[in-house]
């Protein structure tokens, strides 16, 4: 970073025994170590609190701790920001605290406005603990040049590799002064869109789709509702196609959904079975159809959608369906990753049906059940972006090493235009800045009349919107344009590179040497001996 003070990506998911220590040193609340128990005062809040001075706007503020309580069972703890001035608070992390361990609450926020006095202070989302316990409480600001450096150098680090091309003549000797020229022909990270039956036969939408990404997402037209909208009447046209379109884009598609838990959107037929049996067969059917139809078409399937939040199946079919439907899935399309989908992960911290340490324990549920986990699909749905809660929910799942997608990304409508281009920038270099995030989804499918769930990338005449000109800058920025350059005295040229493909030409003097090569995520230096031709 700028001045030496790096972020630190540490996380832990597990309940300890013991605390680990402080992250920087505790930060700002060094002084603050004496203070350890906290006791159930009003309203569920705890005292007593920290007290923060002279807090400013615009920085970006990591918080952490370990915690246990007193009472039985589990419960969620909030930390939350009081600032004395506006009397406004927000949340900023949250933990699932048990009473014979210690669990690690890692969060953070900005200020909208300075803070000559702000309240650190505990919440408890159940009354049955009169007492929690604080360790190694840590709170570190940095200013919003560092915070953006930390994700450059990150960027560096995870998305780039070194490459060293050593070039040699027909008899082995090194050539001095040949001439290289390196041209990537596809990116390695996946950035991509989702689209609808509104693609079909558009060319301008087409070829607007197949300049700018390398991965797709339907809509609507892969859920139950719509390739089986009567029982027994499937429908697999609009899927079909837009498969088709895909494909022929050289790009890679997400399966999305099998089920959705949310009532709302399960099939009024599926709603309307009576028995347990029949829905058991339906389910069945489902998986069967869809899976073998397009079995090795998509790269993930969402299993089971926004289940954080409903329960649809489960409440019917009893707590082994989403393992079932894991399994029966896994077995139909063995080679696609399957992911769970939900909301309000990284958008917001007081849903705490979604937090962090939520996902991770039902994970954990299914994993004790039999089910081999592979993907973490987080919809990604933003008001206003949290960043540094962004970044720390983010470094809180990736301690579990699972493909980490951010998979319906985009900001609300009610923000203006170039509120939500801003939110949506931050947001995207978060995301691709993070060691854990595989691949980003863009929810900006536009319909007939143009119009998007809450985002636009283009008007419909496809000219850019404020937001489509945020996409358009960082494809720029994260691809490597041509390189060129000449061999050193050693025979060799040194470059950086974005991961993905590339076409290598060398040529000296009447030799020449034409090849191709790819870079993925590695340490090491990918080195390259080219040996001319006469």
């Amino acid at each position: 970073a700028a001045d030496g003070l790096r972020y630190d990506y540490k996380a832990y998911t597990e309940c300890k025994g013991h605390p680990e220590p402080a992250l920087y040193n505790g930060g700002i609340l060094r002084w603050a170590k004496k203070i350890k128990d906290f006791r159930t005062a009003d309203e569920g809040n705890y005292s007593p609190s920290f007290v923060l001075y002279n807090m400013s706007a615009g920085m970006a503020y990591s918080f952490s701790c370990w915690v246990k309580f007193n009472g039985p069972g589990t419960i969620h703890v909030k930390a939350k920001i009081l600032s004395l001035d506006n009397a406004g608070s927000q949340c900023l992390g949250t933990a699932l605290v048990r009473n014979d361990c210690w669990s690690f609450l890692k969060g953070g926020f900005t200020l909208n406005s300075p803070s000559q006095t702000s309240v650190l202070y505990f919440q408890a989302a159940t009354a049955n603990a009169s007492m929690v316990s604080i360790r190694s409480a840590s709170l570190q600001p940095f200013s919003p040049e560092q915070w953006s450096q930390h994700r450059e150098d990150r960027i560096q680090l995870i998305r780039k590799r070194f490459v060293n091309v050593h070039v040699s003549d027909i008899s082995g000797g090194r050539v001095v002064g040949a001439k290289v020229a390196v041209r990537q022909m596809s990116r390695d990270f996946p950035f991509g869109s989702a689209i609808s039956k509104t693609i079909l036969g558009n060319k301008p939408y087409q070829d607007w789709f197949r300049k700018r990404f390398n991965a797709a997402v339907f809509e609507n037209e892969l859920k139950w509702y719509a390739t089986e909208p009567a029982p027994g009447k499937e429908d697999y046209a609009l899927a079909d196609q837009l498969l088709q379109f895909v494909q022929s884009s050289d790009a890679v598609a997400r399966g999305h959904n099998i089920f959705w838990e949310d009532p709302k959107y399960t099939p009024w037929w599926v709603k309307n079975l009576t028995s347990a049996d029949q829905l058991r067969a339906a389910v069945a059917g489902r998986i069967e159809s869809l899976l073998s139809r397009y079995k090795g078409d998509f790269v993930h399937w969402d299993v089971s959608n926004e289940m954080l939040h409903f329960d649809f199946y489960e409440s019917r079919l009893g707590r082994n369906a989403t393992t079932d439907f894991f399994r029966t899935a896994k077995r139909a399309d063995p080679l696609a990753t399957l992911f769970l989908n939900d909301f309000n992960v990284v958008e917001v911290c007081d849903d705490l049906s979604s937090s962090a340490d939520s996902y991770v324990s039902r994970l954990r549920q299914l994993a004790d059940a039999g089910v081999t986990f592979e993907g973490i699909g987080l919809e990604a749905h933003f008001g206003k972006p949290n960043i540094p809660y962004v970044r720390a929910v983010l470094d809180k799942l990736g301690t579990l090493r699972l493909p980490i997608w951010l998979t319906e990304v985009d900001i609300s409508n009610a923000l203006d235009p170039k509120t939500q281009a801003a939110y949506l920038e931050e947001v995207l270099r978060e995301g691709f800045a993070h060691p854990s995030v595989d691949g980003i989804m863009l929810w900006t499918a536009m319909d007939a009349s143009a119009a998007c769930y809450q985002m636009c990338l283009t008007d419909g005449n496809f000219t850019n919107l404020p937001a489509g000109d945020v996409v358009d800058r960082l494809l720029g920025e994260w691809q490597t344009r041509e390189v060129l350059g000449a061999t050193n005295d050693r025979g060799s040229f040194n470059f950086s590179a974005f991961l993905g493909e590339y076409k290598l030409s060398v040529t000296y003097l009447n030799s020449s040497a034409e090849g191709t090569f790819s870079l993925a995520r590695s340490d090491d230096t990918k080195h390259i001996t080219i040996r001319l031709q006469p």
